[in-house]
């Protein structure tokens, strides 16, 4: 078997048997590397030399936790939590239904706006996630929203802005990296509607965020109430929020307003986090004594999505370095002869396997396209059709791989009072809501462009 595909089936099949993504990430590059001929010592080597480019973005991570508990401590969310939970309360009973489901899609509505503004508009990323979404929980919680559909509206604003609207991160993908590699690779990309090629694919997340919210997580969830049943995190918040003064929410605006102004101008997650917090200390929200223990939450908070994004960066040079991967795109694309439609569906199923393993459908992109090119343009494909299929190809995976930020993000933010699990609710609703509805989307676009 294919070193690639069976390491990637190998870190699947583990981390849904609930073993550590961690591990099934280390134990799926050694399968895939020993599969391939390198060794133990060549594939640990490699390992550890992809790990060293994952450490920067683990920095940045517990930097950003940091911050966020910060926040937290100031009061602040937990003050805007119970503004709203008190005007609830205080609705007339006839009316409370009413008010309660406008609340409820409200949360939502507004999670998936913020995903889709941190791609283009306020290019943050995932950065948003820590600060905004932990102080909704106990809303979210009384209000019973099923955390599965929050991390479907973050997972879908996260991947489907950046595949369809070319601006921001979006303009990296598209230009930059789907039309840059798609020229490079032998077709004139000239006159080429990038959002018409992608705009079927973008429908088909579209559908699956309808159905994840309308239909499969509607009803509501029980979680446990902080209110009633408070963890240690909780009864800090609500000793913030108790000792909350007007300064405090000065502050916490200023530091919101210094961190993001600064990452985008140094395009530096970390540096923008670390001021921000500092502005925390200076603006004394945060006493000298107290800057160890809320730094350590923030650590706790965000170290495990860190050092899963540091395995994820090893497992990824393995799997390059095994040297399967053009074979694993050439043999199966040749399967397939003059059969269009089934030489579509071929690609996309090997970009969504590629991307499930790297984590990174922007490092998928450039593998995937010298080979797709010349094929699809052999098998008569038009212009705008090779681009759908490649640009498709290339976000499968990103939604329901157990390493990518897409859902280590939400669920850094969901599972803050451990009531969220990462595969469970996160890995397992995305991939069954985006990643199938997006490759049966990208086929219909490959056939009808």
């Amino acid at each position: 078997m294919n070193a690639v595909l069976l390491a990637v089936l190998v870190m699947l099949i583990l981390a849904m048997l609930r073993m550590h993504v961690v591990l099934a990430l280390l134990f799926g590059a050694i399968i895939g590397g020993l599969s391939a001929g390198l060794g133990v010592e060549a594939t640990l080597e490699s390992f550890s030399e992809g790990m060293k480019g994952g450490a920067g973005i683990a920095l940045s991570y517990v930097l950003l936790g940091s911050f966020a508990a910060a926040i937290a401590h100031s009061g602040v969310p937990r003050v805007f939590a119970n503004t709203i939970i008190s005007r609830l309360d205080q609705a007339e009973e006839r009316h409370a239904d009413r008010v309660e489901t406008v609340v409820r899609r409200g949360i939502l509505g507004a999670l998936v706006v913020m995903a889709i503004l941190s791609q283009n508009l306020i290019p943050i990323h995932i950065a948003f996630i820590p600060i905004l979404v932990p102080p909704l929980l106990g809303l979210a919680t009384r209000l019973g929203i099923d955390r599965r559909a929050m991390a479907c509206a973050m997972t879908f604003g996260l991947v489907t802005t950046y595949m369809f609207l070319p601006i921001g991160f979006g303009n990296i993908f598209l230009n930059e990296i789907l039309l840059s590699n798609i020229q490079s690779s032998g077709l004139n990309t000239e006159g080429v509607n990038v959002m018409g090629a992608m705009a079927i694919p973008a429908l088909g997340m579209m559908g699956g965020l309808v159905i994840a919210l309308l239909v499969s997580y509607r009803k509501p969830r029980t979680y446990r109430d902080m209110a009633t049943n408070p963890s240690e995190q909780d009864v800090e918040e609500h000793a913030a929020a108790e000792a909350y003064r007007p300064m405090n929410g000065i502050v916490a605006g200023i530091a919101i307003v210094v961190a993001f102004a600064v990452q985008l101008m140094t395009d530096s997650m970390l540096v923008g986090a670390l001021l921000g917090f500092i502005v925390f200390v200076i603006g004394q929200v945060i006493h000298w004594k107290e800057m160890d223990r809320v730094f350590n939450r923030g650590l706790t908070m965000m170290a495990g999505i860190g050092f899963i994004m540091i395995t994820a960066q090893g497992f990824a040079q393995v799997m390059k370095d095994t040297g399967h991967i053009e074979p694993l795109v050439e043999t199966v694309t040749n399967l397939f002869g003059n059969n269009t439609a089934i030489a579509a569906l071929a690609m996309l199923v090997v970009g969504l396997v590629i991307t499930m393993g790297i984590g990174s459908s922007f490092s998928t992109l450039p593998i995937i396209a010298a080979i797709y090119v010349p094929l699809c343009i052999s098998l008569g494909f038009s212009p705008l059709a090779t681009v759908a299929i490649i640009g498709t190809a290339g976000a499968l995976g990103d939604a329901g791989s157990p390493a990518s930020d897409s859902t280590l993000g939400p669920t850094a933010g969901l599972n803050m009072d451990g009531q969220h699990d990462h595969i469970k609710d996160t890995v397992i609703p995305t991939f069954l809501h985006f990643n199938l509805p997006l490759l049966v989307a990208g086929w219909v676009a490959a056939m009808v462009l």
